[in-house]
């Protein structure tokens, strides 16, 4: 990287970072930019030339967000930087990926595909007004075509990506079952319930026994085969009345261990006894066990399947991309 280079996003962090507490511009701070360089070179990719104001336009939207997770303003202008470093690296790509998309000559995009595209965008981002676009451009100081060939290589840019994502969808059994084999610690699971519970509140004056005594009631017409969700819906005094007392699934850990004992030695579709409490009495519903282990492989085939092609797709984009740098002509300023 050029000393011009690192002098160049040294004094873009240093503009911005100007006003890190200035309130006058709190409300606008990609206007901290040093605009002396709008029209400066940043690198030049082929015959393209990335200019500041290309970094300016993409980093804009987030200034605000890294000014607001920079613990000081040393930190905002490390995290400003260095993310000013990935958008160049990023401008860079995107040009070589549309020169790689061009390369075979029968390869074009439909006109109309590009017409559907900026009358989307006049929609969404100038609430329908053309005359809001048209200003968006004089401001910017492009033409019409310009922004369309914008739009256009947006659209080549995620076909792109798109197409070297299905080169790496394809991940074979025997890869999974290695994986597996190799991280089954990742796969250990703790003992979990799916729980429903019936909860009553002690009123003043109550004993135990009287919530014993109201809890009993319950019991019995769970005892006579009532659906557990509509008896909780019927009796129940918290907030998960109207769910029929759903609570989802609970770990054991996550649970009071005057619960977790009881709830633990029940099996599947089976209910605790009322267990009275300070608070209240409380029954519950073990719907669902899933106990302690190391998961089978059945049960975690798909997520390893999406770990592996995730990891697969960022290694080929990567290499794919180290491709394309390699044998292009990229210059840094």
């Amino acid at each position: 990287m050029s000393h011009r280079f690192v002098r160049l996003t040294s004094l873009l962090a240093l503009a911005v970072a100007a006003a890190f507490n200035a309130q006058a511009q709190a409300n606008r701070p990609q206007d901290n930019l040093n605009l002396r360089y709008a029209n400066g070179i940043a690198a030049i990719v082929e015959d393209r030339i990335i200019t500041v104001d290309d970094i300016r336009r993409e980093i804009a939207p987030v200034v605000a967000q890294i000014q607001r997770d920079a613990k000081s303003e040393q930190d905002f202008n490390e995290k400003l930087e260095a993310y000013q470093e990935d958008v160049i690296q990023n401008l860079i790509d995107r040009v070589l990926i549309v020169k790689e998309f061009y390369k075979d000559e029968k390869r074009q995009v439909p006109a109309s595909y590009i017409d559907n595209e900026v009358a989307e965008t006049i929609i969404t981002q100038f609430d329908g007004d053309r005359s809001k676009y048209l200003a968006y451009l004089r401001e910017r100081g492009i033409s019409q075509r310009d922004y369309r060939k914008e739009r256009e290589e947006d659209m080549i840019y995620g076909y792109m990506q798109s197409q070297q994502r299905k080169s790496s969808s394809t991940v074979s059994p025997v890869k999974i079952e290695e994986f597996y084999k190799e991280h089954k610690d990742q796969f250990n699971q703790e003992d979990s319930v799916k729980l429903r519970v019936i909860q009553l509140s002690r009123n003043a004056g109550d004993t135990d026994e009287t919530l014993r005594s109201r809890s009993e009631i319950i019991v019995t017409e769970l005892k006579a085969g009532s659906d557990f969700g509509d008896v909780a819906r019927k009796y129940s005094q918290d907030s998960r009345k109207g769910k029929g007392g759903d609570m989802g699934w609970q770990l054991r850990s996550a649970l009071r261990k005057e619960f977790s004992d009881a709830i633990f030695g029940l099996e599947k579709g089976k209910y605790s006894e009322p267990i009275i409490l300070t608070e209240g009495a409380f029954i519950f519903l073990a719907e669902d066990r899933k106990y302690a282990g190391i998961l089978p492989i059945d049960e975690v085939r798909p997520e390893i399947e999406r770990m592996l092609i995730s990891q697969g797709t960022r290694q080929s984009t990567e290499r794919w991309l180290e491709k394309l740098r390699r044998n292009a002509y990229v210059k840094h300023f």
